[in-house]
């Protein structure tokens, strides 16, 4: 599994969930941003809605990876998942699990890696 993603099971098979640049783009085009996703998630007019709202993400996200192994497989095509068969494939009280897979998701994806140069407070100056 990429050290960027976090594992999901669906319908007894692993996916990785995977926050690409792509996906960004998607969820800024469907939220206006990441940062308005939790918001919108929490927001849901209604169960029906949050519902449908968790199982697009999960969708989106697993196929990242799917997509990926696709590119550099040209030979061997895997399908991609659809919001229909995740429908099926889940019981709402895997929700929350998957719910946490996403944030993961999201939390490996948008990493900082913050390297700090030496400080040179002493140093001799002229």
């Amino acid at each position: 599994m990429d050290e960027r993603s976090s594992a999901v099971t669906i319908g007894g098979i692993e996916y990785e969930m995977l926050l690409t640049t792509r996906a960004t783009k998607e969820i800024a085009k469907r939220y206006g941003g990441l940062e308005n996703l939790g918001e919108k998630l929490m927001k849901s007019e209604n169960f029906e809605m949050a519902l449908g709202e968790i199982v697009w993400l999960i969708t989106l996200l697993c196929n990242q990876s799917i997509m990926i192994e696709n590119l550099k497989n040209k030979d061997r095509q895997r399908e991609l998942l659809t919001e229909e068969a995740v429908e099926l494939l889940t019981v709402p009280a895997e929700l929350a699990q998957y719910k946490n897979a996403i944030m993961q998701a999201m939390q490996k994806g948008t990493k900082r890696n913050i390297e700090s140069e030496p400080e040179r407070k002493n140093a001799q100056v002229g």
